[in-house]
């Protein structure tokens, strides 16, 4: 099944549901905005860097045990297509991007990538506004199933994704390379 997105410049105000009926809750406070925007948009781009130094220091004991010809493939699982991209949002505070996430598509699944929230603005519910964000625009699509993966370090990722009821599934797309991969994912309706 073919999924035609379209990528959107526009400021969403963070949508906040009753307390009772949202699994998202607490939510991230007033003066946040979520944004669409290119792939290659500056505040992703930075936000992303950020990431991967953060991700290079956690698994670097790790990697620097690797036999050389198991970063290949490792190298190709977390490569990414610009043009599988099916959104990629931005959190704002105020002018200043404070956390970072995006869809890519995967059959007729979309795969949660890159999600990442600057540090002085954890534990503020920005990751849990991303996530929600990113299952209403896959709802609106259409999309029935939200996947990742991400790795046993991530504690509190681990936590976030299920704390918001992803599962554990199966390795997909040639995360199982990867030492401590964890693949979840969540139906969506």
């Amino acid at each position: 099944m073919g999924i035609s997105w379209a990528i959107v410049s526009e400021v969403r105000e963070p949508r906040v549901e009753s307390a009772h009926v949202s699994p998202f809750a607490p939510v991230a406070p007033d003066p946040l905005s979520i944004i669409e925007v290119e792939w290659d948009d500056p505040r992703g781009l930075r936000l992303r860097a950020e990431m991967d130094a953060e991700m290079g220091e956690l698994y670097a004991e790790r990697f620097a045990t690797m036999p050389p010809e198991s970063i290949p493939p490792m190298q190709d699982a977390f490569a990414i297509d610009p043009a599988d991209i099916v959104t990629s949002i931005v959190v704002l505070d105020g002018d200043v991007a404070v956390g970072h996430a995006a869809l890519r598509a995967f059959g007729d699944q979309l795969e949660v990538k890159r999600v990442f929230v600057a540090r002085d603005y954890r534990g503020r519910g920005v990751s849990k506004l991303l996530m929600r964000e990113l299952e209403i625009i896959a709802r609106s699509g259409g999309v029935r199933t939200l996947i990742l993966q991400t790795a046993d370090l991530q504690i509190d990722a681990i936590r976030l994704y299920e704390g918001l009821g992803y599962v554990p599934i199966p390795s997909f797309r040639g995360y199982e390379v990867v030492p401590g991969s964890l693949c979840f994912g969540k139906e969506l309706f």
